[in-house]
């Protein structure tokens, strides 16, 4: 067997076949996709060729362990028999030149998804729910934080069992769709999918154009160009390394400014302030903080970068979603804590710009560090989506098309129109994140779990709760979709 050669080891499962691969120990063999290869030492010794067949006939004749009790699945359903093996990770990342593994970081993945979360979404928090008041908002992020969590979850899950399915990671959210809801699931999938981040990606340009036109002193377009092009060849030529370190060093930037700012304006906060609530006021301020919370465009980059491990895929969502949690809270409190005498339509970060000089070049850092982060998340997530979707080749550095579809129609549109930001962030709050990261997953964990389209899982249902917690996923972002509309039409009826 020549250097570099690899074997895939495939586990029948009733309705086919699952590609579960794993590492050879002399003791069990774990699921993960096994690349067998002579060492330098085995290649030059004689002995080399004996010692690699002798392993394949092992491989061959090696019987799967019980897979462990807590990753097993209950379901009725399933008749996968109790020899497929519990494992660590699906898959391992391997680089294409060495042939050295490469696994994903829990570190970097929880980094990615905090640095994907805190976006331009933070920026417009306060501006939503200043007529709400603090205490009836909190409750909001909370409540908004906890679905939008079981959401990615949802993802997660069916990521992982599409990949099982399929026989190979790096799996998009066409696939995933396409194997659970069908050719029409695919067609609502994809028409979300590309507004929301097209929406998103006009907004975060637009928005970051500003800051540097004013930080830089050059024209719009300028200053919007270089931003592109500073990012998204970030994302096309790095490496994920790369790609990981720079992400980490700018929500080590973002948690930075945002420490000072917090420093810089508590000494002005009027904690009587913090005590309005006004709940009637909660539902024009969903959609805002919804879309604060997604970061579920990055789930499959993820699962594929932890290798497919749940254990690891689910730490880095809770964890990774958690920072920013904390982060949309103090902003809250601190922005909303601080205006006296501010009008219910007039920006919260503007007036604070104008009232305190000192915080005003600290608040445009953490904006532009927290765009950064945001960009980098949904260019990667695009691009993986378009390379799925045209059936192109996954990967950084392997074509540069998805990349410059990511990059380039969000620079023309936020050019033809700068001041798009709120109404962009609102749209696609409102239909955008609440039909793709909302409705969609739990269609999806609904056709899976108990559709008869989809092979049983193997694994144990990430989120517990059952019809009833996915009845009541769809039920509450159809609910928010429906009194907007309603709300809009009345609005334009009135006028």
């Amino acid at each position: 067997m020549a250097m570099g050669s690899s074997l895939t080891i495939r586990c029948p499962y009733q309705h086919g076949l699952h590609a579960l691969s794993g590492r050879f120990s002399s003791s069990r063999l774990q699921p993960q996709l096994c690349y067998i290869r002579a060492s330098k030492e085995e290649a030059e010794s004689s002995f080399a060729s004996s010692k690699l067949t002798e392993k394949q006939e092992q491989l061959s004749n090696v019987k799967l362990a019980p897979p462990r009790t807590s990753e097993v699945t209950g379901n009725p359903r399933s008749t996968v028999t109790p020899n497929i093996a519990a494992y660590e990770r699906l898959f391992s990342n391997v680089n294409e030149v060495n042939l050295q593994h490469e696994p994903g970081s829990l570190s970097s993945a929880i980094l990615l998804i905090a640095g994907t979360t805190v976006g331009a979404g933070i920026l417009a928090i306060p501006a939503v729910t200043q007529e709400a008041g603090f205490l009836a908002s909190s409750f909001t992020c909370v409540v908004s934080w906890l679905y939008m969590v079981t959401t990615g979850l949802l993802i997660a899950e069916v990521n992982v069992n599409t990949m099982c399915e399929l026989g190979s990671g790096g799996v998009s959210l066409v696939s995933m769709v396409m194997r659970t809801l069908g050719r029409g699931g695919v067609l609502a999938g994809c028409i979300s999918y590309l507004f929301i981040h097209y929406a998103l990606l006009v907004a975060y340009i637009a928005r970051s154009s500003e800051i540097l036109t004013s930080a830089l002193g050059v024209p719009q377009w300028i200053a919007a160009a270089i931003f592109s092009a500073g990012f998204g060849g970030l994302c096309y030529f790095g490496s994920q390394r790369v790609v990981g370190v720079a992400n980490g060093v700018l929500v080590a930037g973002i948690i930075g400014s945002f420490s000072v700012l917090v420093f810089a304006a508590a000494g002005d906060l009027d904690w009587s302030l913090l005590l309005k609530a006004n709940f009637g006021a909660v539902p024009q301020s969903i959609p805002i903080i919804a879309l604060s919370f997604v970061y579920q465009n990055v789930v499959p980059v993820v699962c594929t970068s932890l290798e497919g491990d749940l254990k690891q895929i689910r730490s880095a969502i809770v964890w990774g979603t958690s920072i920013p949690l904390i982060m949309f809270l103090i902003w809250d409190a601190l922005i909303l804590g601080s205006l006296t005498g501010v009008a219910h339509s007039e920006d919260p970060l503007l007036a604070l710009r104008s009232t305190n000089g000192n915080i005003g070049p600290i608040i445009e850092v953490f904006s532009l560090l927290a765009i950064a982060t945001s960009y980098i998340g949904f260019v990667l997530g695009l691009a993986d989506f378009l390379a799925d979707l045209l059936k192109l080749p996954s990967g950084r550095g392997n074509q540069p098309i998805p990349y410059l579809l990511s990059v380039f129609p969000p620079l023309v549109f936020s050019l033809l129109n700068p001041d798009i930001f709120f109404k962009a962030l609102d749209f696609a709050g409102t239909y955008g994140v609440l039909i793709l990261f909302g409705i969609l997953p739990a269609a999806m964990a609904w056709s899976e779990r108990y559709g008869k389209n989809c092979m049983p899982s193997p694994f144990k249902p990430i989120v517990p709760g059952g019809r009833v917690v996915l009845g009541i996923i769809i039920a509450g972002a159809g609910y928010v979709i429906t009194s907007d509309i309603i709300s809009a039409i009345f609005m334009r009826s009135s006028h």
